[in-house]
């Protein structure tokens, strides 16, 4: 993997960009059994412990505690962003979609809306983190569009043909209470808090393809920067990797994040063509119903260039 962007190295707040601002978090207890979590039969995931005899977990379960109560996940305040979907098949042409993304924070936590144009419709998703996290979706032209919860296997599907997944976007993961700690590894020139979080039951139950997702959280600012969905027999099924950001005023945000498809090696870029901080938005704007409407964007004197 490449090293990070050398903007990447400064204080805290660069690492609210990653996940584009999804996640505002209260951490659960710890401790569901291999029972509980992954049902009496099925893979689970075997720790990596990286350095000699088994990381302290009672500091494991501080470092995500304080990771989830800062709240200093994503972009603070209401925020849009103008990006780009960048499809770079392992084999095959380029192509791209338009995308744009709403951006804000309700009782429950992280809320976020995302347009995407795939052709003479827009797909649209309302992706709501927290401890009870849920993802709308709809698909249609304004004013046509029926609205519907997603359940858990339809996180997984494919929008359009990216690699983008709403699964991608609420990363309930971060959620999940049965974990092992691993230790500290270098992830791209950094060190890392390495963490392997297993699906509960019920999740499992619906999608059992996934077994477990593991997590790396930068050691000093404890954020994330990277994280790897698990299959069955360890097989490593995905990896979403924060490459590059940009700084806006005093806030910095994603340039780049690259999804990679392990299995065909295919990879999706998410790249910020644009940006409004320290917006405004109704709270009408992430209601679900409000899917099936237009979503209004900020003016284009208020948007911040950022580019490729």
């Amino acid at each position: 993997m490449t090293a990070l962007s050398t903007s990447c190295l400064t204080p805290a707040p660069i690492r609210r960009a990653f996940f584009f601002g999804l996640a505002g978090l209260a951490l659960a207890a710890t401790g569901l059994s291999s029972v509980q979590a992954q049902g009496q039969k099925g893979y689970r995931p075997p720790t990596s412990y990286l350095q000699l005899g088994k990381p302290d977990q009672e500091e494991g379960r501080r470092i995500l505690e304080s990771f989830r109560a800062t709240g200093s996940m994503g972009i603070a305040g209401d925020y849009y962003l103008a990006f780009e979907l960048r499809v770079m098949p392992r084999r095959g042409d380029e192509h791209s979609f338009a995308g744009q993304m709403w951006g804000s924070r309700n009782s429950n936590g992280a809320i976020s809306r995302v347009t995407l144009a795939t052709g003479a419709e827009e797909r649209r998703l309302l992706v709501q983190n927290g401890p009870q996290p849920a993802v709308w979706t709809s698909q249609g032209n304004a004013g046509g569009a029926e609205v519907a919860m997603l359940g858990v296997s339809a996180l997984f599907t494919p929008i359009a043909d990216t690699d983008l997944t709403a699964f991608d976007l609420q990363m309930p993961f971060l959620y999940w209470t049965d974990f092992s700690y691993e230790g500290i590894a270098r992830v791209r020139d950094r060190p890392a808090y390495q963490f392997l979080l297993y699906p509960p039951a019920d999740f499992l139950a619906k999608y059992p393809a996934l077994t477990g997702v593991r997590l790396y959280l930068d050691t000093q600012f404890r954020q994330p920067v990277q994280s790897e969905q698990i299959g069955e027999g360890g097989k490593l099924l995905k990896s979403m990797i924060v490459q590059e950001l940009k700084r806006i005023g005093e806030q910095w945000i994603p340039k780049t994040i690259d999804l990679r498809n392990e299995t065909t090696r295919n990879r999706t870029r998410f790249g910020v063509l644009g940006a409004a901080l320290n917006q405004n938005f109704s709270a009408g704007l992430f209601a679900p119903a409000a899917l099936a409407t237009e979503a209004p964007a900020p003016a284009a004197s208020l948007l911040v260039p950022v580019g490729q």
